[in-house]
């Protein structure tokens, strides 16, 4: 649901305002996006957004929630002048200037996942796969696990561990070290929130939401 506090339409109405004097013509190959007049076209997981001089719209022309209109102007703000293929991977507290933001990353992303679908193994893989999500091998014992393409250079990776008779349920979610290049730690939280809201069913009309 789109918020109407007018704080919200403030910083929604700045951050148009700032992405619409970019020249981002040649930054599409660095960044994955498309521009054709005033017009942006951003992938965002397993959707396509539009951002235009006044508005930011899904493909059904609906203003997309708050945090999703952040991460998207954001990632065309910060994106650098030359692209970066480092796709060592991270935990979110190990980038720097992360830690003001560990602590609600792990309440708002990792622990409802690892809460939701505890006991849950398949249904845990739909809500991957409705999401667009790619299984992964990285060499980890867990599971299971999966990649998604947040945006075309920010990758997450998602890594569960169902609860057993001696641990609970257990949910990490990576990120590449080039990701710190894209966005700030703040939207890469965001993120992560983004990924556990869509998991547990806000989104995903196939996957019954929680009480």
């Amino acid at each position: 649901m789109t918020s109407k506090a007018p704080v919200f339409e403030k910083i929604y109405q700045d951050y148009l305002a700032r992405v619409a004097g970019l020249d981002l013509t040649n930054k599409q190959d660095i960044l994955g996006i498309r521009v054709e007049g005033q017009t942006i076209t951003i992938p965002f997981f397993n959707e396509t957004f539009s951002v235009f001089p006044r508005k930011i719209e899904d493909h059904q022309g609906r203003r997309p929630p708050h945090s999703v209109c952040v991460i998207l102007c954001q990632y065309l703000l910060l994106g650098p002048e030359a692209p970066d293929e480092d796709r060592q991977l991270k935990t979110y507290r190990d980038f720097k200037d992360a830690a003001p933001y560990v602590q609600g990353f792990d309440n708002t992303a990792q622990k409802p996942v690892s809460r939701a679908f505890a006991g849950r193994l398949a249904a845990l893989e739909t809500g991957c796969r409705h999401l667009g999500g790619i299984p992964g091998d990285l060499g980890i014992s867990c599971d299971l696990s999966y990649m998604f393409e947040a945006l075309p250079r920010v990758r997450i990776y998602l890594i569960f561990n169902d609860a057993d008779e001696d641990f609970p349920a257990d949910c990490s979610l990576l990120f590449e070290k080039q990701a710190a290049r894209y966005l700030d730690m703040e939207c890469l939280a965001m993120i992560g929130m983004v990924l556990a809201e869509r998991l547990a069913g806000k989104d995903n009309p196939d996957i019954a939401m929680l009480a």
